[in-house]
């Protein structure tokens, strides 16, 4: 069950991987993210500008509903707010690995499609980190008050973790 994919697109042009786990399954035990890549792009995330609905790379259904526009948009995410630092800020940091080089959520969506390379444990480090952020919400907020913190939420909705239920 090792699928090749060829990535041919404006940021990489014939990165190949291989997916060897099935699709949304056999994550690392201390890997629970709470969201698909699927359910965020449709919740709305990083504006609607991220990942490209012509690539074939992912499947067709994940861009059906999702929230999508040319140019970066925060409308579009659900909390209506920016929560995002361009990539020119996570470039400058050294927290793109040049796999992913669109970062975290492109790394989080072929993990999830299958793939598994020698990033992953940093990748969940960093999303393990994001906890941080919960536990604000959960000090500063009334359980279910959505207008409490919107940019803490929509940046851990950016990291598959979904602060409706905080």
């Amino acid at each position: 069950m090792h699928k090749k994919v060829i990535v041919k697109d404006v940021f990489q042009e014939k990165y190949t991987y291989f997916l060897t786990k099935p699709i949304g399954k056999e994550f690392d035990p201390e890997f629970k993210p709470e969201l698909s890549p699927q359910q965020m792009l449709e919740m709305g995330v990083f504006g609607g500008k991220y990942l490209s609905p012509t690539s074939n790379e992912f499947p067709k259904a994940w861009f059906k509903k999702a929230k999508m526009s040319d140019k970066k948009d925060p409308q579009l995410n659900f909390f209506q707010v920016d929560a995002s630092q361009p990539l020119s800020y996570w470039q400058k940091k050294g927290w793109i690995n040049p796999q992913d080089p669109r970062g975290w959520f492109e790394w989080y969506c072929r993990y999830y499609m299958g793939r598994r390379s020698d990033d992953d444990l940093r990748q969940i480090k960093r999303w393990k980190a994001m906890v941080r952020h919960i536990g604000q919400i959960k000090k500063n907020c009334l359980a279910g008050d959505l207008s409490c913190r919107p940019k803490q939420r929509q940046a851990l909705l950016h990291w598959a973790y979904d602060s409706r239920k905080m």
